[in-house]
C-alpha cells in the first residue's frame, strides 16, 4: 500500500505572520497620527477664533441697561462697573462674588466711589464662588428687580465664558459685554508674551469645558464638578 503523502500546513510562514503584524501596527499608526492632527487643528483653530473674539470685541454705542452686573476677581472690573454707574449707564448695579467679609463701604473705598450711590443703588452677591454662580445669582437679581437688560462688566478674557453662562440662564434678557483689562495686561501683543498664552489657554480650555456642559443640558453634578474645577 502506497503511503499517503504528508499535508502541508495551511497557514502562512512566521515571516508572513510578523509582517502582517507590522503593517496592522503601522495602519493603526497612521491613523491616530491622522485623528492627533485633525484634533489638533480642530482644537487651536477654535482658539485662535476664541482669542480673536476677545481682541476685538466691541462695546455698543450708545451704552445702556436697565441693571449692571460685575464679576468680581479685580479692582479693575469694580472700578469699571461703578464708572459706568456714575455715568448714569443703568439703574442698578450687582457686585457677583464678594467675599462674605467685605462690606459695601470698603468696596467703595477701594475703587473710590460715591458713598450715597453704593448706599442707594448697589447690591452685593455672596454667595457665588465661581462664574456658574455668578451667572445663577445674577438671574436671581434680574428677575427680582425685573431687568430687561444687563451690561456685564469682567475681564476680557473671562467674558467668553461668563456670556455662556449668563445667556444659559437668563435667555431672556440682553446681555451687553463690557470686558476690562488688569494693568500691565496686554492682549494684543499676547502671542509675544507666554504668560498671556498660558492664560489664555487656560481660559479657553475652561470655556471648551463650559459650551460641552451645557451643550448636555445641564447634566446633574456636571456644573458643580466643572465648577469647581475650573471656577
Amino acid at each position: 500500500m502506497e503511503s499517503s503523502a504528508p499535508l502541508r500546513e495551511t497557514a502562512g510562514s512566521p515571516e508572513e505572520a510578523v509582517g502582517e503584524r507590522t503593517r496592522a501596527r503601522r495602519s493603526i499608526g497612521i491613523i491616530i497620527a491622522a485623528a492627533l492632527l485633525i484634533g489638533s487643528g480642530f482644537f487651536f483653530g477654535g482658539f485662535f477664533r476664541f482669542v480673536d473674539t476677545i481682541v476685538n470685541y466691541q462695546t455698543p454705542s450708545p451704552l445702556a441697561a436697565d441693571g449692571i452686573v460685575v464679576l468680581t476677581g479685580g479692582a479693575e472690573r469694580i472700578t469699571g462697573a461703578v464708572e459706568l454707574m456714575t455715568a448714569g449707564k443703568a439703574r442698578r448695579l450687582l457686585i457677583s462674588g464678594v467675599h462674605p467679609d467685605t462690606s459695601a463701604s470698603r468696596l467703595g473705598r477701594m475703587v473710590e466711589a460715591e458713598p450715597d450711590m453704593m448706599a442707594c443703588c448697589v447690591d452685593l452677591d455672596r454667595r457665588a464662588a465661581n462664574t456658574i454662580g455668578n451667572a445663577l445669582e445674577t438671574a436671581k437679581w434680574a428677575r427680582r428687580n425685573g431687568f430687561l437688560s444687563l451690561i456685564v462688566v469682567t475681564s476680557a478674557y473671562h467674558m467668553p465664558r461668563s456670556m455662556l453662562e449668563l445667556s444659559h440662564v437668563m435667555p431672556d434678557i440682553r446681555l451687553i459685554p463690557y470686558p476690562v483689562t488688569r494693568p500691565g495686561l496686554t492682549l494684543n501683543n499676547w502671542s509675544e508674551d507666554q504668560g498671556m498664552i498660558v492664560l489664555l489657554l487656560q481660559e479657553y480650555l475652561k470655556y471648551t469645558a463650559t459650551r460641552l456642559r451645557l451643550s448636555l443640558g445641564g447634566i446633574d453634578g456636571l456644573a458643580d464638578v466643572i465648577g469647581g474645577v475650573f471656577g
